[in-house]
């Protein structure tokens, strides 16, 4: 199989740090990074998912409501697309 061929089939998302397939020399985030972005997704998740509930029930803007509920949740599950630095296991390194 070729590089282009190889390239098509490698799954990817977002970016190199991305995927259940890493692309070499990328070096994915520290923990550190890692638990910010988890904060930061979760608070602003939550808070888009409290403007949600308002919308639908106390405003009856339904349809704004259903998109930022789904925009709410889509916001705090971002981060776990993230590979956290060192965490493959030592033989794996070693083998590549």
């Amino acid at each position: 199989m070729s590089g282009k061929d190889q390239a098509k089939n490698d799954a990817q998302r977002f970016g190199g740090e991305f995927g259940p397939y890493r692309k070499p020399g990328t070096t994915g985030v520290p923990l550190s990074t890692f638990k910010t972005l988890v904060w930061t997704s979760n608070i602003g998740g939550l808070i888009l998912c409290v403007l949600a509930l308002e919308m639908l029930f106390v405003q009856q803007m339904f349809m704004w409501g259903l998109v930022t509920l789904i925009a709410g949740v889509g916001v705090a599950l971002f981060p776990s697309n993230y590979e956290i630095l060192g965490m493959s296991s030592d033989h794996e390194t070693a083998e590549d």
